[in-house]
Order: C-alpha cells, then structure tokens, then sequence
C-alpha cells in the first residue's frame, strides 16, 4: 500500500491510539456477583472497529481499560467494580472484572519508565492481560537484564516480562521509495498544510534526510521542513514542484485504498501497513501509548502491532479502510519470521503541524 506522489509511481509509507489500555480477565462479572435472581443482561450491540473506538470514548470514566474483540464485533470494556459494569452493559458494551485498575498500570508504566529505560526494551498496557508488558530484545543482557527483571519483580503481577529474539530499531535502509543522503525511507500519507501539498513520514527519516528524490540521486521533489526524533517519531515535508499528491495508499497490486481521514488506533483492531521494502503486511493493534527504548533514544505514546516490517519501511502507512492511523517507526523481527512494529500516531503528527489528510 502506498501512498501516490508523481505519475507512474507510488511510495508507500509505513509508520497511533484512542482506548484507554487495560486487561481482561477471564470471569465477567455477572458471573462474580451472580445472584439467584440475576438481573436481565442487555443484548451486546455487534459493531464495528471504528463504532467500538467511539464507544469506548465515552467510557473511560470508572473503567480500566478496553479492547476491540473483532471476531465477535463486539468491544470488551474492563472494570473493578459492579456500577461500572452496569454502566457499561447499558450502552451495549460487554464488562469484565480485571485485577488492575488502569491508574495502577499506569503508576508501574511511569515506575518502568524512571528505574528501567534500557535501549532494548519496550512496554506497553496490554488490556487482554491486565498487565504492563515488558518486552526485551536480544541486546539487554548482564546487568541491564538484572536491572529489568530487579523492578519487574517489584512491580509484583502489573508487569509480565517477555523476550525478543530481535532487535528494536528504527527501519530505515537503502533501497527505492524516497531518497535523500543515501536512505531510503517510505512516504506516509499526503497531507495539506496552509493549503500547500506535503507529506508526513518518520521523524528519525526526517533527521537524517532534508531533500527528498523519488529515486536514488534523482532530482528533489519536497524538502524537509521539520522532523521530531527521538521522543516523538514523524516528520513533515513539502514538496517542492507540481508533484502531484493523491491521499491514497498503495496496494502493491494494482490498486490504492483511498484515505479521506485519519483516526486513532484502537487495542484489537485489525489494520493493514504499506512500505517500500515488503509492500503490504496486515496484522492487530496489541497496545496503545506504548514505550520503545531505541539505541537513539526513547520514543512513547506509539502503536504497538504484530505487524512485520523491515528496514526501508521507516516512515510508511498504518491504515484501516480509509482511515490514516500512524506511521511506521520501528521494531524487531522481520516479515520472514514475524515481529513487533510501532507506529508513530497520525493525530498527534496533524495536530503538531495543523495538517490535515487530504
């Protein structure tokens, strides 16, 4: 899936959320105040990724948390206690008991965040589980792996740490898409800023590349007019000719997915990402506000996804349908043996530089 800039040719960027992430448990709560004469349940609404992420925004007060279970259409709301259960039955929602209350998930987050920000490590608020996952790539070994498992250990059953057999890094590399300085990257979506065409890629792209080509030592055709990197991940361009700059992605197969808005992620949904070097690859959201600890630097409030990608899809589409949800930042694994992406969310990046799809 790539995003179209000039005739003939079509980059693809490859980069994030909305609900609030917490776990779930395995007994609802229904079951764990049933009583002998149980109270009527309200039929579930069957809904939509995107209707799901509007409901969910308006119940995140006494909740921890929520998630989209697409294969039965329905959105999974976790809760502590039985008023916020019937609040959440009565708008359609299912409830569940969690262990963890969202603040208390958040409160180990920020522990994680000041006593093990280790380059080689991620979290993110897994709301299947109720529990901050941790996850360690191959690089964190001897003491910096102590240190990690010291505070996980301290954080008691909030936190679940896991291991990666690769390595987190932002995906850039050489290759074709768009070029600057010897790199390669991968366009994202075309936005419009002060009614003049630009478009939004990653923020470590940015840094490293000021005068855009759609080949290798071609001729610019946009230049970088900023770029955040690390703590946020986007980047944004303006394109220096009449280029023209559908909003679209390209489908690698003959065709594109018009985009005519940009949306936020939600925990569950199903989304499809587009880069330069392994074309379309689909996979879930598994968090939201996520953390990545780069060599460079510590990146956050990303969209975690078991999407693959791989070096050259730096900067590429994250979408569902028609909505721009985030550009790609980096990751472990590759698309031969699977791994983890983050994505930078298109919100935050339209919001920074008042852009808008289009």
């Amino acid at each position: 899936m790539k995003h179209r800039r000039i005739p003939n040719r079509r980059v693809v960027i490859a980069g994030a959320g909305a609900l609030a992430l917490a776990a779930t448990a395995t007994v609802t709560l229904a079951n764990a105040n049933a009583s002998t004469t149980p109270e009527p349940r309200p039929s579930l609404a069957k809904l939509t990724s995107a209707a799901a992420n509007k409901l969910a925004s308006q119940l995140k007060t006494d909740t921890a948390g929520a998630f989209y279970d697409a294969k039965a259409k329905k959105l999974v709301v976790n809760v502590v206690d039985k008023a916020a259960a019937k609040a959440v039955r009565a708008k359609g929602a299912e409830a569940r008991l969690v262990q963890h209350t969202f603040a208390q998930l958040d409160s180990a987050r920020q522990t994680l965040k000041s006593k093990a920000t280790i380059p080689g490590t991620s979290w993110g608020i897994d709301p299947r589980s109720n529990k901050v996952v941790v996850t360690a790539d191959r690089t964190v070994k001897g003491s910096k792996l102590d240190r990690l498992a010291k505070v996980a250990k301290s954080l008691g059953s909030k936190v679940e740490v896991r291991h990666s057999k690769g390595e987190f890094k932002p995906f850039i590399g050489g290759g074709d898409a768009i070029w600057g300085s010897g790199a390669r990257c991968s366009l994202g979506f075309n936005v419009v800023k002060d009614g003049q065409p630009h478009f939004l890629t990653a923020g470590h792209c940015g840094n490293e590349i000021k005068s855009w080509s759609d080949k290798q030592g071609g001729s610019a055709i946009a230049t970088t007019e900023d770029s955040k990197f690390p703590g946020d991940d986007y980047s944004l361009a303006k394109y220096t000719g009449d280029t023209p700059h559908p909003s679209e992605v390209d489908l690698y197969n003959g065709g594109t997915q018009k985009i005519t808005k940009a949306a936020e992620a939600t925990v569950g949904e199903k989304v499809q990402r587009s880069g330069s070097t392994t074309q379309v690859h689909d996979g879930t959201v598994k968090a939201l506000n996520a953390s990545v600890n780069y060599q460079e630097g510590t990146v956050e409030g990303l969209i975690q996804t078991d999407v693959c990608a791989e070096p050259g899809d730096s900067g590429g589409a994250l979408f569902d349908g028609e909505s721009a949800l985030g550009l790609t930042s980096g990751g472990s694994g590759d698309c031969s043996n699977g791994g983890e992406t983050f994505f930078q969310p298109v919100t935050e990046a339209l919001k920074a530089y008042g852009a808008e799809i289009g």
